[in-house]
């Protein structure tokens, strides 16, 4: 059985276009959020279960480091540049057109984010599960935990050992090795 492979500056264009809509939707989403919720009554979808609500939030996840934008910036910069890369170093075989997927959510979610905290000093969110008391938030946060659950799933159950030596960086594979 012949190995599948894509090409890589192929995929990379699927990554900006994903990336783009997915920015694009989350940008959307908040602006109704700024024009049907904002100084308004939360909006229920689920009675007692599920509501639009609009929030300002000045920190980061689950509302910590509030008033720490310059930080919250900085990490955030370092944590995408690291996904990224991971992004770039995936091999070019059709078993990693998922890890693109979820790679390309979780920067685009952070992306999102960015964007507010840049323009406004804060992230608007906008969703709220009422039911458990969770802290409100928005669509580039649900691509952020989506992408990382799929990640979490492909490299704990799909992907063995073999697949994931594109992250080391001792390749010995061109090296002499010492006996």
């Amino acid at each position: 059985m012949k190995n599948k492979h894509y090409k890589k500056p192929v995929m990379y264009v699927v990554d900006l276009i994903l990336l783009g809509l997915l920015i694009f939707l989350d940008q959307w989403f908040k602006q109704l959020a700024v024009t049907k919720l904002q100084g308004k009554e939360a909006y229920s979808l689920i009675e007692g279960a599920l509501e639009l609500d609009y929030l300002e939030n000045r920190g980061s996840a689950f509302g910590m480091l509030q008033n720490q934008k310059v930080l919250i910036l900085f990490v955030s910069v370092i944590f995408m540049a690291v996904i990224l890369f991971m992004l770039i170093k995936l091999p070019d075989h059709n078993k990693f057109i998922p890890s693109h997927v979820f790679f390309s959510m979780i920067i685009a979610g952070g992306v999102g984010n960015m964007i507010d905290r840049i323009r406004f000093d804060y992230v608007i969110d906008y969703i709220s599960f009422i039911l458990i008391h969770y802290p409100i938030f928005n669509f580039a946060d649900i691509c952020v935990v989506l992408g990382v659950i799929g990640l979490v799933i492909l490299f704990l159950f799909v992907y063995k050992e073999k697949d994931l030596e594109f992250l080391n960086f001792k390749h010995t594979k061109y090296r002499e090795i010492d006996s």
